[in-house]
């Protein structure tokens, strides 16, 4: 029974901790932080967790040409790029809409697959993609969707950062981590995107000064960065334990409990047309999932980690 109902509760509370990131972030935008600002803290805490799980277990990060190519292509795709477009969309959608949006991730990295030449045809996954258009559909077009019509333009800005988290999972499964382990590559993925979003958070004036007195935001921004570690580190675990295919399932909780914090704790309501659209997404994420044989993800481009 234990193995069962262990990995049971392991994929809900995952879940729950990565759905957390959403409304965390929309706190952290919420009086006047921007992407560069957010976005090299964020990194700093994640590398310095990642880093001490990697010491911890006796694991160093390897350096050298392909290995730090390998650390850039995932910094940019995986979080730098990404996160500008989700924290810039943070400011203007409610965290629930975001959620809902970051399911499209398996939705578009389908089409992306099918491309590189990672994935086959399969008229399932096809119909799945059908599903999650028409729920962004449902979010775009109807004028009653979202609390103000004009929010609707930002919706676009939310899946840019959706498309680079699906062309992640593509690049790692095309290309590999050479002989780096997740955490690994994942902390040497932060700390170059930490490197590369000091100076831009300094030169553009966005760099977050964390003396004095701290406010909402600050405390959002710490506890989203160590929920997000904290996810990964699960979700890592969850795979070794029962493998990926099971593991991928957290992309539901993660959703799910993405909307129902924002609900709790930011009082957020939704019309039924939204409802509707978070039907229709995770219909779509039922269709397209992984093969039983699929390789392991990086979990950055579930983002149900969000960045956000």
């Amino acid at each position: 029974m234990t193995r069962l109902w262990l990995p049971l509760a392991a994929l809900v509370v995952v879940g729950a901790l990565w759905g957390g990131t959403q409304p965390l972030g929309k706190v952290a935008v919420s009086e006047g932080y921007r992407h560069f600002g957010l976005l090299f803290w964020q990194t700093l805490i994640g590398t310095l967790v990642l880093g001490l799980i990697c010491t911890l277990r006796g694991r160093r990060l390897p350096m050298g040409g392909p290995y730090l190519r390998r650390y850039l292509a995932l910094a940019l795709v995986g979080t730098v790029l990404p996160g500008i477009a989700s924290y810039s969309a943070a400011a203007h959608l409610p965290a629930g809409v975001l959620s809902i949006l970051l399911s499209s991730v398996p939705l578009l990295a389908f089409p992306m697959a099918l491309a590189l030449g990672n994935e086959q045809f399969r008229a399932t996954r096809l119909i799945g993609l059908g599903f999650g258009l028409a729920g962004v559909a449902l979010l775009v077009l109807p004028d009653s969707s979202l609390p103000d019509p004009a929010q609707s333009v930002w919706i676009p800005v939310a899946l840019i950062s959706s498309a680079f988290y699906a062309f992640e999972s593509n690049l790692v499964a095309r290309w590999g981590t050479l002989d780096l382990g997740p955490f690994q590559v994942l902390w040497g993925a932060s700390a170059v995107a930490m490197c590369l979003t000091l100076p831009a958070a300094l030169i553009t004036g966005q760099f977050i000064d964390p003396r004095g007195v701290w406010g909402p935001p600050d405390y959002a921004l710490v506890a989203a960065s160590l929920l997000h570690a904290g996810a990964y580190s699960g979700y890592v675990w969850l795979v070794g334990m029962s493998g990926a295919v099971f593991a991928v399932q957290v992309s539901y909780f993660v959703t799910l409990f993405g909307v129902v914090w924002a609900m709790l704790f930011l009082n957020e309501s939704y019309s039924s047309y939204i409802w509707a659209a978070l039907a229709l997404m995770l219909a779509g994420l039922a269709l397209v999932q992984p093969r039983p044989r699929a390789p392991l993800v990086h979990a950055e481009t579930l983002r149900q980690n969000a960045d956000v």
